[in-house]
């Protein structure tokens, strides 16, 4: 017999658990059960652990943190639905509809000028492109403008700063310019001096020939050779604005005559304006015959005189000769 056989549990007998019908002087009497064959039996029946042997067991959750509560992710809600507006365009974005004569639509705020591939906004000309700083289209989010290194940019850049240097120009140079454009258009008047003199004359040849208004007449200064330095000066008592000057050098205005004398060549003019201040012309005078005209533009002239420098054919037996002299400026009727 195998040792479960042979341990089998006997049940205890004591007085109160004696079979009926039986009596305590009838049954016989028991030994005691050892304590070491007890404790063997109970454990066959109730396994019982070791309390020195540690059990290792993986718990089949892995331990994680106390939880932290999260907040809730807020959730996008589009605009709430609004009815369409009579006879209203719809937005070619969203297909919301907008009154006439909107820009942009009232709900996603997209511009009504054009969709997602549609056709591409009218190009404007180059001189509103030039003025319009504010309305131009932004990029898109996430769009590089491009680098504008094209010819174009370069033209504009050089229009601007000739804009810049005319308003530079303009603000310094107003006055001038107004006046420049009034001598341009103004008809042309002679202008007569008040008075005359010169550095010297030769006999029978005084400064008032060369402004008497003929051109058989003329004025010389007696020496020979270019006469450098001689000068003959005319005088306004009232200012007066000078436009041109007109000279006939020689002693006619036929071409025969003009190897009798020498013939100014540059003359020097200095110009005396109302204020006292002086500056200076210089003007070259061709070799021929009959009169020259010379642009002068200079305005409030008290006096002008012209000093000899050079001279055409200037000989020991010649002196310089000049037939006539005129000065003209604005006519009344311009």
């Amino acid at each position: 017999m195998d040792d479960a056989a042979r341990t089998e549990p006997v049940p205890a007998v004591g007085p109160d658990s004696a079979p009926a019908g039986s009596s305590t002087e009838d049954t016989a009497p028991t030994e005691p059960v050892p304590p070491a064959a007890d404790e063997r039996a109970r454990a066959l029946l109730i396994p019982v652990a070791d309390p020195n042997q540690r059990v290792t067991t993986t718990p089949d959750v892995a331990p994680v943190l106390p939880g932290r509560p999260a907040a809730a992710r807020p959730r996008a809600q589009g605009p709430g639905t609004e009815p369409d507006e009579e006879g209203g365009t719809p937005c070619p974005w969203c297909g919301t509809g907008n009154r006439p004569g909107r820009h942009f639509c009232r709900r996603c705020a997209m511009t009504l000028a054009g969709g997602p591939g549609g056709p591409a906004a009218r190009r404007l000309p180059w001189w509103r492109r030039m003025l319009d700083f504010r309305n131009r289209p932004a990029p898109w989010a996430g769009d590089r403008p491009r680098l504008r290194r094209s010819l174009g940019r370069i033209v504009t850049l050089a229009v601007w700063g000739l804009v810049a240097a005319l308003v530079v120009t303009g603000t310094f140079y107003a006055d001038n310019a107004y006046q420049a454009a009034r001598d341009h258009f103004a008809k042309r008047a002679p202008v007569a001096p008040d008075s005359v003199k010169a550095s010297r004359s030769f006999r029978g040849h005084n400064p008032e020939l060369a402004f008497d208004k003929t051109n058989n007449t003329w004025w010389g200064p007696g020496v020979s050779q270019g006469g450098d330095g001689e000068w003959i000066e005319a005088r306004f008592q009232r200012p007066t604005r000078l436009l041109d000057i007109l000279i006939t050098p020689g002693i006619s205005t036929r071409a025969a005559d003009l190897s009798k004398s020498a013939l100014p060549h540059r003359v020097e003019a200095l110009i005396t304006t109302a204020d006292g201040r002086t500056t200076t012309r210089n003007l070259t005078l061709d070799q021929g015959a009959g009169s020259q005209r010379r642009p002068f533009r200079v305005g409030e002239v008290s006096a002008v005189r012209f000093i000899l420098r050079s001279a055409h054919g200037a000989a020991a037996d010649k002196q310089v000769s000049i037939a006539e002299i005129e000065f003209f400026g604005r006519s009344s009727g311009s």
